[in-house]
């Protein structure tokens, strides 16, 4: 499928497959050097993705910071700073989050109802409404709406989680590629989300990669994939 974007998935794991503790509390396990990593991959791409769920528990989200990254996009002739889109249903933010004081472009992804929430409002400078794979569904097309990104002049895209977000995106073989950092710490529990939730996959139907690259800085592996459908199989 050619009419839409490029999408990577970053994340940031503990070493048994955890993105945060049972508690779902904000991630701050990863290392200076991943924070790192992760701007520098936030640079290379027109717009973000991240569910309502990774909002409300940061507040806030990764903006582009480093000079010689701006720098950068100035040269590919893409914006200061990437596109932020949340995906909600429900819409339901709090406007005095830092989120809303970021010096960057915020769309926002949303059925009708949740539009019209923030519709008049200075909050989101864009947004767009989900097209739903049936009548009365709020379940996401994302056929149809990475269509409409696309044609709104976004050719690459990550995506920052959750674990929900980026399952439904695996589930219709919309991710392209994908950046793991694995973290010298354990979780446990089986409530912990994972970078991959939802229902999950049989294992006939589990997503293979290859690797493209793997780096270790001091403790933490950071590994670069490609995901394969079914015709690279």
């Amino acid at each position: 499928m050619n009419n839409r974007p490029q999408i990577t998935a970053i994340l940031a794991m503990t070493a048994d497959g955890k993105i945060a503790d049972y508690q779902r509390s904000p991630a701050r396990f990863g290392s200076a050097n991943d924070k790192i990593h992760l701007e520098k991959q936030v640079s290379l791409v027109d717009g973000v993705l991240f569910g309502a769920d990774t909002l409300r528990a940061y507040g806030t989200t990764m903006s582009v910071s480093n000079f010689k990254l701006i720098q950068g996009r100035i040269e590919r002739s893409q914006s200061l700073q990437p596109v932020q889109i949340v995906v909600s249903a429900s819409a339901n933010f709090d406007p005095h989050w830092r989120f809303f004081q970021q010096s960057i472009p915020r769309w926002l992804l949303t059925v009708p109802s949740g539009a019209e929430l923030w519709r008049g409002k200075k909050e989101f400078e864009r947004i767009l409404i989900i097209h739903d794979t049936k009548e009365n569904n709020s379940t996401i097309n994302w056929a149809s709406t990475l269509v409409q990104l696309e044609g709104l002049g976004l050719k690459k895209l990550a995506i920052l989680g959750g674990g929900e977000l980026v399952a439904s995106l695996f589930a219709v073989d919309l991710i392209d590629e994908l950046w793991l950092t694995v973290c010298p710490v354990i979780f446990g529990g089986n409530s912990s989300p994972s970078p991959v939730d939802g229902v999950g996959f049989l294992q006939s139907q589990g997503k293979k990669l290859k690797l493209l690259k793997a780096k270790q800085i001091n403790e933490e592996i950071f590994l670069h994939y490609r995901v394969l459908n079914n015709e690279q199989l």
